[in-house]
């Protein structure tokens, strides 16, 4: 990091380079740029082609999981060839390296899925097509109709849409918020989360930067929105304590009332033909109530279920 301009910008903001990723991260640099009263050339968007984008015809939790989204990106903090990561926080591994931190969550954006291609899965015909590569989604969608049948969905948004037109599914999901992001938020019908919870995090885009980076933590955490930081923290939390990996499919949904969270859980056996669901209330910052409820729902888990939460991701 420089101290001024006329040496260079003062943040560099490492990012993956999808539409979506350079989004968030323009995103990012219009609040700290308001944040601190900055030109927009005080921060340098940096790119990066996370491994993560180069394969997209297999699931991701065969290729390496989450890591394929962050590790270049770790790599060039570790460097200090970037001060700081915009990440979607719900594609960042539980488990983070002990020298990073993330110093800041902006505000949570619109956390539900949208289906694509039909007003609901009621609609769909018998024996339709999902495509989707994230098991939450998949066991989600076949607990609601064992009759359909799954295919692998990745890529972008543009992709994944464009997989759709072409026939290669029915039915895909999209996170809203992404689609609110990218200026594409009348596609698909939101799914509301009293019949379809989201992703772990999602919605939410993080800031990591090195732990002993001071001067780069204070500067991001003039962003941070508590509130956002609470929901996400307890999630991630419900993941900790159940050793979820790419593999595992959670459901995850916690809101805020205040300084009390509420948050709702399900656990999916793979094929979506079981499930387990938990609800909590607690204070916000409390970690250890999310971790209580993850070991409440592993101890009700079906074997289908605890198969599949072997090790955190």
């Amino acid at each position: 990091m420089t101290d001024t301009l006329t040496n260079g910008p003062i943040l560099r903001l490492g990012t993956r380079n999808s539409p979506l990723a350079m989004a968030q991260a323009h995103e990012t640099r219009a609040r700290l740029c308001a944040a601190h009263g900055w030109d927009e050339s005080a921060i340098e968007l940096v790119p990066v082609v996370a491994s993560g984008d180069k394969v997209l015809d297999r699931p991701l939790a065969e290729i390496g999981g989450k890591a394929l989204w962050t590790k270049e990106l770790d790599q060039w903090l570790f460097e200090g060839k970037i001060d700081a990561s915009v990440h979607s926080l719900k594609d960042v591994e539980t488990l983070r390296p002990a020298e990073l931190v993330i110093a800041a969550v902006l505000p949570r954006a619109d956390k539900r899925d949208r289906l694509v291609g039909a007003k609901s899965l009621a609609d769909l015909p018998a024996g339709a097509v999902i495509g989707t590569s994230a098991p939450r989604r998949a066991a989600q969608a076949l607990s609601l109709r064992p009759d359909c049948t799954v295919v692998t969905f990745r890529g972008n948004v543009a992709t994944r849409l464009g997989k759709l037109a072409a026939g290669e599914a029915d039915v895909t999901f999209l996170a809203a918020a992404g689609l609110l992001r990218l200026g594409q938020d009348e596609v698909g019908t939101p799914l509301e989360p009293a019949a379809w919870l989201p992703a772990p995090a999602q919605g939410a885009i993080a800031l990591e930067c090195r732990a002993d980076d001071t001067e780069t933590c204070k500067l991001l955490a003039a962003i941070d929105h508590a509130p956002s930081r609470a929901e996400v923290m307890a999630e991630r939390a419900l993941l900790t304590g159940l050793g979820g990996t790419c593999h595992s499919p959670i459901a995850v949904l916690c809101e805020g009332d205040g300084d009390t969270l509420t948050m709702r859980a399900m656990l999916f056996s793979p094929d979506g033909s079981e499930k387990v669901e938990g609800r909590a209330q607690f204070a916000a910052g409390d970690l250890e109530a999310p971790e209580k409820l993850a070991r409440e729902l592993l101890a009700k888990a079906p074997p289908a279920i605890a198969a599949v939460f072997n090790g955190a991701s």
